[in-house]
């Protein structure tokens, strides 16, 4: 009976150790290019809050100043279930601004938030 209990064992601690581990990583989150002509046609519902070389902000090429992006990020998203913004700065530019523009998207309750780099907006 003992060796029987040892076998049992030893299988045991086998599956434990073979069964595979959930990966655990950062989600990620890229804007995606229109799927069909008819699509483009509609309302853009990508909202991307750009930071220029001097710190000015602009939502969707609208200009807005940076004591206003909480509120109008949240008039934006207001109506939409899916609440995800993409940030894109200048190269040159300091992460201060970029973590201030995050810190602000969080604070007017948006999930996620995407960085774009100059990669991602070229499209390769």
């Amino acid at each position: 009976m003992t060796p029987l209990i040892d076998v049992l064992l030893v299988l045991l601690i086998i599956c434990m150790v073979v069964t595979p581990l959930k990966p655990k990583g950062l989600e990620t989150l890229l804007p995606q290019p229109p799927q069909a002509p008819a699509e483009a046609a509609g309302p853009d519902r990508t909202v991307v809050v750009s930071i220029a070389r001097d710190g000015s902000l602009t939502i969707n090429a609208e200009p807005s100043a940076e004591s206003s992006l909480g509120s109008r990020l949240r008039d934006i998203f207001k109506t939409r279930a899916e609440r995800a913004v993409f940030i894109k700065a200048h190269p040159d530019l300091e992460f201060q601004h970029v973590a201030r523009a995050i810190d602000l998207a969080k604070g007017a309750g948006i999930d996620r938030i995407g960085l774009l780099t100059a990669t991602v907006d070229s499209g390769k």
